[in-house]
């Protein structure tokens, strides 16, 4: 005797479920070291697309020749910088060390120039006197407690850099597959957006990519300018370590903080050793600087789309607190794509003030 099938077979459904999450799951497990990797590569190259098609117009047409310099300015901008800082913090790190472990030895500066400071500089003069009147070793008894401490933190951002490194290496090679194959990814994920959303997945997906360009263009090209323009400034200037203070300034750029963080004490160490004029010279140039990005910013930002300012700085803030310093890039890109799609769905309805007799359609509402 034959049983009628039911229309839906639950127990088959259930079964197909847990199944399909279980691999999701193990997929998930498995590519977990690459996501953020893969994610990094995915905003360059949607964010340097334009750019591919430029140089590979200018090569002859050759997509391989177009991907090879691509992938020495993707180098040059990011790997570079961050293997110089990690190289420059592991070979400053051993003077720091026996500095810490013979205070005997250091010797303080009177900063007798604290006079010369109008209303508070008798009184930082004679408190700085009074601190370093036994010589370095109280001193140094003093903040001994702190070094442990400040120590620990430093080894974190080193562990952090490195951790970055190895993500840069990886944005790298993923960029060269994706720089390979952009068309076909390309085609593959619209195909995916439409399979799930139809024509409003392959819109989300076109708005996500305008997102991306915005934060590329109003974020890492603002923070490159500021931090070449403040190196050049730096190394005219004659300060030291030139090269790894301009990454810095890039990395503090990217955050949002601006290169005065690097400039000022620039500034305040060539007042300090006596050369005014070169201390003048970088006060104005980091005038200009600073300045930049309240001009450029807002231009780039909406070159590529019109997202606000509040949205980016959260997203790169909240980076780095979620991520460590691969955040920067990724933290103002997820908001940005989010932004716009939460917006682009909510102008699919009309807005209040457009609709004809609300208070009868709040009554059918209810």
């Amino acid at each position: 005797m034959d049983f009628p099938r039911p229309l839906h077979d639950l127990p088959r459904m259930l079964f197909s479920v847990t199944f399909i999450a279980l691999m999701t799951l193990g997929c998930f497990w498995v590519v977990q070291p690459f996501i953020l990797g893969f994610s990094w590569a995915s905003m360059v190259v949607i964010a340097t697309w334009p750019l591919l098609i430029k140089v590979q117009h200018l090569l002859w047409g050759r997509r391989s020749l177009a991907v090879v310099v691509m992938t020495l300015l993707l180098l040059l901008l990011f790997v570079l910088p961050v293997s110089i800082l990690v190289s420059s913090i592991v070979d400053n790190s051993a003077p720091l060390v026996a500095w810490a472990s013979q205070p005997d030895r250091l010797n303080l500066p009177t900063l007798a120039w604290l006079q010369d400071v109008p209303m508070v500089g008798r009184k930082l003069y004679s408190a700085w006197q009074s601190l370093i009147s036994g010589g370095s070793a109280p001193l140094m008894t003093k903040i001994q407690p702190y070094i442990g401490k400040a120590a620990s933190w430093l080894l974190g951002q080193v562990a952090n850099l490195g951790s970055l490194l190895l993500h840069c290496g990886l944005m790298i090679l993923f960029s060269v597959l994706l720089y390979l194959r952009g068309e076909r990814v390309g085609m593959a994920v619209r195909h995916f957006a439409i399979r799930l959303g139809a024509e409003r997945g392959d819109a989300s997906v076109l708005l996500a990519a305008q997102a991306i360009r915005a934060v590329a263009l109003g974020v890492v090209l603002t923070a490159i300018v500021q931090a070449v323009l403040g190196g050049i400034g730096l190394a005219i200037t004659g300060i030291p370590l030139a090269t790894v203070l301009t990454v810095t300034m890039f990395v503090l750029c990217i955050a949002q903080l601006g290169p005065l963080p690097v400039l000022i004490p620039a500034m305040i160490w060539l007042y300090w050793s006596g050369d005014t004029t070169w201390g003048t010279v970088l006060l104005v140039w980091s005038c200009v600087v600073a300045t930049l990005d309240n001009i450029l910013r807002p231009i780039f930002i909406h070159m590529g789309a019109d997202l606000p300012m509040l949205l980016v700085l959260c997203g790169v803030l909240g980076g780095l607190l979620a991520f460590g310093m691969i955040g920067l890039f990724i933290g103002p890109v997820v908001l940005a794509v989010s932004w716009r799609l939460v917006f682009a769905w909510m102008q699919e309805a009309p807005p209040p003030d457009k609709i004809d007799n609300p208070e009868k359609q709040l009554r059918e509402l209810h």
